[in-house]
C-alpha cells in the first residue's frame, strides 16, 4: 500500500513539475499577475467581462482551418460558386466570411447551362480539396501571400490544361491550310450614298484589316481563385475589425489612409445591344452619370423616376416605335433601329422629369463595338444589315457627340482605331477601354480611361496591381444584367481609390431601391471631393 501511495505521489509530483514548466514557458504567471493588476486598477463592474476582453487580446492570430466551396445562384439566377473561409479562433473553428465573383466565361461570352454547371463543380472541387489543403494554417491577414499561392496554383492548372490541349492537337495531326480571306474589295459606284461620307471617299476598304484576336481561354474552375481571394480579404478585414474598403486601401497604400474618395456611382438606363430584340446592336448600355456630390439614394431615386417616365413615353407614344422589356436587374431592354432613338427617348424623359440633361445628369455609351466586327468585310455591323467601316463609325460617333453633348464617355467604341477617334472627339468625350481580359496588353493610343471587372481568376492583389499601373480614370464595372445590390463592388472601388463604379441596373424599378451598404455609410466617412467626368 505504501509503495502504491508512493507511486501516486511521484506521478502527482511529475504532473506538478510538468504544469509548472508549461506555465513558465507560456508566461502564464506573469500574464495572470498583469491581468490582476490591471483589474484592480480599473475595478470594472463586470469583472469577468473585463478579464475575457483582456485575455482575448492575447489569443493567437486566427489561422485558416479550411475552405468550403458551395454552389449558389447569383442575382441573375445563374449557377455560381461561393467560397467560405473557416478559421481557428480562440481554439475553436469559426466561419469567418464568404464571397463570390462574377461568373463570366470570357469577354462578352455566355456559358451554356451544362458548361456553367461543369465549371462550378470544378471550382467547388478546387476549393474543397486542393485550395483548402494549400491554405490550411495560413494567416488570412497576409493577403499578398495568399494571392501569390492562389495565382501559382492557377498557373500550374493552366499549363497542365494547355499541355493536354497541345497533345490532343498533335494526335489530330497538322491542321489544314486555312483559307485566306482577302480584304474587302473597293466599293463599286452606287446610287445609295448612305454609307459614304459626304464629300469624301472611303479609303478604309483599301487597307488590309487585322485578323481577329483569338478568344481568351477561360480555364474551368478559375472562378474559385477570385472567390477565395475576396473571401480571404473579407476575413482579414473582419479580424482587424475594419470595413473591407479600408482594408483594401491599406493593402494598396501600405498604410491605413485617413481620407477616402467616394467614386461616382453610375447606373445603366437602357440596353440596345446584340441581345436586344431590335435591329440596333451598337449600344449595349446607355449609362447615367449623375452630377458629382449627390447622395446615392438621391441618384437611385432620380434614375427610378427617369426610367418610369421612359416607360410611360414608350407605352403612350408611337413616334419612338420601340418595345421595352424590363429585366429583373432593373435595366430596360429596348428594341431600336438607330442609335439616335434611345438618346432621343432619354432627352424627352429628362425634359418631362425636370432633369437638366448635360448638367444634372450626363450619359456614357457602352458600345461593345469589337463584338460587332465582321472580319470578312472589315466592317462593324452596328445594326442588322447596316455595316460601317472604321472611318464611317468614327464619323458617326462625332455626329452623335455633337448632336447629344450630354454624351461624355464612350466605352469600347472601336477595335483598334482609337487614336483617330480621340483626335476627333477626345476633347469633349472620354474614351474608355475594357481591360478585364487584357490588363497586360500595351495601351491603345487615344484611350483616356479603363474599365475593370472582378471576375474569374482575378485576385485582390491583381486588382491593386492593375489599378496602380494604368494611368487615367478607372471604372469598376458590372455587366448590364447585374443589379446594384452587392456591397463588395463598392468596397473594392473605394478601397482602390477609383473614380467611378458602375452598379449595374436599378432593381428599384420594380420596388424600393436601397443603395449598396457602403454608400449608406457615406455620411460617416471622411471623404475627399468626388470626381466627375472631365476631358480637358
Amino acid at each position: 500500500m505504501a509503495n502504491r501511495l508512493s507511486e501516486e505521489e511521484q506521478d502527482l509530483h511529475h504532473m506538478k513539475s510538468a504544469a509548472a514548466e508549461f506555465y513558465r514557458l507560456k508566461r502564464v504567471p506573469q500574464e495572470l499577475e498583469r491581468a490582476l493588476n490591471q483589474l484592480f486598477i480599473h475595478r470594472p463592474e463586470d469583472v469577468h467581462g473585463y478579464l475575457a476582453d483582456y485575455f482575448k487580446k492575447l489569443c493567437a492570430a486566427p489561422r485558416i482551418s479550411r475552405l468550403r466551396g458551395k454552389e449558389v445562384y447569383d442575382a441573375r439566377g445563374q449557377l455560381s460558386i461561393e467560397a467560405e473561409v473557416c478559421c481557428i479562433v480562440c481554439n475553436k473553428e469559426k466561419s469567418m466570411s464568404s464571397a463570390a465573383v462574377s461568373s463570366l466565361s470570357g469577354p462578352k461570352e455566355a456559358l451554356l447551362d451544362q458548361q456553367r454547371a461543369a465549371d462550378v463543380r470544378t471550382a467547388a472541387q478546387w476549393i474543397n480539396e486542393p485550395l483548402s489543403s494549400m491554405l490550411k494554417g495560413t494567416n488570412p491577414c497576409e493577403q499578398s501571400e495568399v494571392d501569390h499561392m492562389l495565382s501559382n496554383f492557377f498557373m500550374v492548372r493552366y499549363l497542365e490544361d494547355k499541355d493536354i490541349q497541345n497533345k490532343e492537337k498533335e494526335e489530330l495531326g497538322p491542321p489544314s491550310e486555312p483559307e485566306v480571306v482577302p480584304s474587302s474589295p473597293l466599293p463599286t459606284p452606287s446610287k445609295d450614298k448612305k454609307s459614304v461620307d459626304k464629300g469624301k471617299k472611303s479609303t478604309t476598304a483599301e487597307k488590309q484589316f487585322p485578323p481577329a484576336e483569338p478568344p481568351e481561354a477561360v480555364l474551368p474552375g478559375s472562378l474559385a481563385i477570385g472567390s477565395v481571394s475576396l473571401a480571404v480579404a473579407r476575413t482579414g478585414a473582419k479580424i482587424q475589425g475594419i470595413p473591407l474598403y479600408r482594408y483594401i486601401a491599406a493593402l494598396k497604400n501600405r498604410e491605413d489612409p485617413t481620407q477616402f474618395h467616394i467614386p461616382v456611382p453610375l447606373i445603366t438606363l437602357l440596353s440596345c445591344g446584340k441581345t436586344s430584340t431590335g435591329k440596333l446592336s451598337l449600344l449595349e448600355e446607355v449609362i447615367l452619370i449623375p452630377k458629382a456630390g449627390q447622395q446615392v439614394k438621391q441618384i437611385i431615386t432620380k434614375t427610378l423616376e427617369l426610367q418610369k417616365e421612359m416607360m410611360r413615353i414608350m407605352n403612350t407614344s408611337t413616334k419612338h416605335g420601340a418595345q421595352a422589356v424590363l429585366c429583373d436587374s432593373g435595366v430596360l431592354a429596348v428594341s431600336y433601329e438607330r442609335p439616335e432613338q434611345p438618346l432621343d427617348l432619354i432627352t424627352e424623359a429628362c425634359s418631362n422629369s425636370g432633369l437638366a440633361l448635360g448638367t444634372e445628369v450626363q450619359l456614357a455609351l457602352n458600345c461593345a463595338a469589337p463584338e460587332l466586327m465582321d472580319y470578312t468585310k472589315g466592317k462593324y455591323e452596328i445594326a442588322t444589315g447596316v455595316l460601317k467601316t472604321p472611318d464611317e463609325l468614327v464619323d458617326m460617333y462625332q455626329t452623335l457627340v455633337s448632336k447629344y453633348p450630354a454624351v461624355v464617355a464612350l466605352i469600347d467604341p472601336l477595335r483598334r482605331e482609337w487614336e483617330k477617334l480621340s483626335n476627333v472627339i477626345g476633347d469633349s468625350c472620354l474614351l474608355l477601354s475594357d481591360i478585364t481580359y487584357k490588363a497586360k496588353a500595351p495601351p491603345l493610343p487615344g484611350v483616356r480611361g479603363h474599365i475593370l471587372k472582378h471576375t474569374q481568376e482575378t485576385t485582390v492583389s491583381d486588382l491593386i496591381c492593375i489599378t496602380s499601373e494604368h494611368k487615367g480614370s478607372v471604372m469598376m464595372m458590372t455587366t448590364c444584367s447585374e443589379p446594384c445590390s452587392d456591397d463588395s463592388l463598392s468596397d473594392i472601388a473605394v478601397g482602390l481609390g477609383l473614380d467611378f463604379v458602375k452598379l449595374g441596373g436599378n432593381p428599384g424599378l420594380q420596388g424600393e431601391a436601397p443603395p449598396p451598404p457602403l454608400f449608406r455609410e457615406r455620411a460617416v466617412l471622411n471623404t475627399d471631393t468626388a470626381h466627375s467626368f472631365g476631358c480637358a
